[in-house]
């Protein structure tokens, strides 16, 4: 078959590129005759027009029915995430009304980091990254007691716990230095901290300060466990923070991903935090073993980032700015809505669907939305006029 013929022919037809590419590589693969050809790409052409949305179509709410109706079936539990037992994750219901609410942090944030280079192959190399990432506080790398009567902290430190974590002596007691702004002094078997304050309450105070004290990593990250995916090492994260994250070395910050939409959208942007309302809303979907069309949630994900910024599907969102006031006073909080549009003196024009529903006249929607003028006992002339 000749491409260029093809290119030629294709370019008769109003269909997306995507469309044509794939029509063309799939004639590409068969020895046919050009009448032939221009059938199949007819056909074709017909095909796309029948599954065209028609005018006054009620895009929004086949939507929001597609997605709603499975909705229901979906569970309600926190599951294991696939394929990493150590790791909950929320999943079925609660996870779609997070993701559509989208909540400042999600119930149970995770991070799947990939690496890159020889940090992918090898998982010596693979833990050292982990360990750079894990948040490591001081009681994971010692034992904390209290001296009430000489007023001192004593730490005890676990020396292979150290080495395993890449931790020095010198680095450990500069970090307590500085974050708890005490002096503290090594004593071969132990580090003691003096309390400046005599002050019982001081002492009880700096201990509850140093045990949550991160000496290494992210504190936002409790835990990483590692994973060997095909030929390469993969982490997986308990709890999430992509900027810091992206930063460190080792890390393939191109295919490093987080279900923190919001902190997604901040790092990469809004097309970024688009594409992620679009995944995990449909990854939570097939996992129940639900099929929705991604067409309908890419609709939600539209409407939820269009002005830049990324809104929930609510009152403080969405339905919350919609032009119509009985639209928006029919959705929540009633009284509320009507009565800052009466102090406001706004106009509801009645466009929508259920301002017209509310109102009981006909919806502008599919035949309602067309509207035709007969000219009824004029003679019409010869000449057309």
């Amino acid at each position: 078959m000749d491409e260029k013929w093809l290119d030629k022919q294709l370019a008769n037809y109003p269909m997306p590129d995507r469309v044509k590419e794939e029509i063309k590589a799939e004639l590409m693969k068969y020895d046919i005759t050009k009448k032939k050809a221009r059938e199949i790409i007819e056909r074709c052409y017909s095909d796309y027009l029948r599954n065209l949305m028609e005018p006054g179509e009620a895009a929004g709410i086949v939507a929001a029915q597609s997605i709603g109706e499975p909705g229901t079936q979906m569970t309600m539990r926190t599951f294991h995430y696939a394929g990493v037992a150590e790791i909950n994750v929320t999943l079925g219901l609660p996870r779609l009304i997070e993701i559509l609410d989208v909540r400042k942090t999600p119930s149970t944030p995770i991070m799947t980091i990939k690496l890159e280079g020889e940090y992918a192959k090898d998982r010596k190399l693979a833990r050292e990254v982990a360990s750079r990432i894990e948040a490591t506080y001081v009681s994971d790398i010692g034992d904390i007691s209290v001296d009430i009567y000489k007023l001192q902290i004593i730490l005890i430190p676990d020396e292979r716990a150290m080495k395993r974590k890449q931790i020095s002596r010198e680095d450990l007691i500069k970090k307590l230095e500085k974050s708890l702004k005490v002096e503290v002094e090594d004593e071969g078997d132990r580090l003691v901290i003096n309390i400046k304050e005599p002050s019982y309450r001081k002492l009880l105070q700096t201990v509850e300060k140093m045990k949550s004290q991160v000496i290494k990593g992210i504190k936002e990250i409790k835990r990483v466990i590692i994973r060997k995916e095909g030929d390469e090492y993969v982490l997986y994260t308990e709890g999430s923070n992509l900027k810091k994250v992206m930063r460190i070395k080792g890390v393939d910050y191109r295919r490093t991903v987080t279900n923190n939409i919001l902190e997604i959208a901040e790092v990469l942007g809004i097309e970024a935090a688009r594409n992620a309302i679009i995944k995990e809303a449909l990854d939570t979907l097939e996992e129940q073993g639900l099929n929705v069309d991604v067409r309908h949630i890419m609709l939600v994900a539209d409407m939820m980032t269009s002005d830049g910024q990324v809104k929930q599907v609510g009152r403080h969102g969405v339905a919350g700015e919609k032009i119509s006031v009985l639209s928006r006073a029919a959705f929540e909080v009633t009284v509320n809505h009507l009565l800052e549009a009466a102090v406001r003196g706004e106009v509801d024009n009645l466009a929508g669907v259920t301002e017209n529903v509310i109102v009981g006249q006909a919806i502008k929607l599919g035949t309602g939305d067309v509207e035709l003028v007969s000219r009824i006992g004029v003679k019409s002339h010869g000449d057309g006029s």
